[in-house]
């Protein structure tokens, strides 16, 4: 403690001041542009800038589709990225669409199974297609967020060679700093919390080398995101 006081004096003593002993109170923040930035957009407004960030920079495929027709539009989406094999995942909102039953009867499509354990993945890793449905948009990165789950494995987004994400349009937030708030209130609720958040943004990419942005590097080649029009 004592070196530790006389390196600070000589330090002060340099700058030609007394040693301080209490920190400066921190300046008040010009903007609180983390909490409130597009939040002033509406859900229509949202959507639009969420699908115009997604389509030119994160080249993720953006389609808008009625809950009616959401299972055609995935049906679709799976011809136009090989059609099979092709794995979904468990969650019962996408049974819910009707997108599951679906996929099953023209694609032989695989559910997701957490009892089948290694099994799944061996399935992944063989798929064509891999459908998972979002939890949130981030209107501001273009981003999906997927919560993990036992009948959600992250290996359905991640191993297939092209991933469709479903997403409700009313599930489109402002930036991540939303997200936070969400993940907060349900911790406080006593909700237990996935055992892994995804934030994905579009399809496999880097632009290490000049800046040059390359698609399909590691991961899924395609990303298409299905936005379920709900509100």
């Amino acid at each position: 403690m004592d070196n530790r006081t006389d390196f600070l004096a000589t330090i002060a003593g340099a700058l030609g001041r007394e040693p301080r002993t209490i920190p400066e109170a921190r300046p008040e923040p010009l903007n609180n542009f983390a909490q409130t930035r597009l939040v002033g957009l509406s859900q229509q407004q949202r959507c639009d800038a969420f699908v115009e960030f997604a389509s030119t920079v994160m080249m993720a495929h953006c389609e808008l589709t009625s809950e009616e027709h959401a299972a055609e539009a995935a049906l679709r989406l799976c011809d136009k990225y090989g059609h099979q094999p092709v794995v979904i995942s468990g969650d019962a909102r996408l049974a819910e669409l009707g997108i599951t039953a679906r996929l099953q009867q023209a694609c032989d499509a695989v559910v997701w199974d957490a009892a089948q354990g290694e099994r799944n993945i061996r399935l992944a890793e063989q798929a064509k297609v891999g459908v998972v449905y979002a939890e949130y948009g981030l209107t501001e990165s273009g981003g999906v967020v997927l919560f993990s789950a036992p009948e959600r494995g992250r290996s359905v987004s991640l191993l297939p060679e092209s991933s469709i994400f479903v997403l409700r349009k009313s599930a489109i937030l402002p930036r991540v700093a939303q997200l936070a708030t969400v993940l907060h209130q349900k911790a406080e609720q006593g909700e237990r919390m996935p055992s892994c958040v995804n934030l994905i943004g579009g399809p496999s990419s880097t632009a290490d080398i000049e800046l040059i942005k390359v698609v399909g590097v590691h991961g899924p080649v395609n990303a298409a995101y299905l936005i379920v029009e709900d509100c």
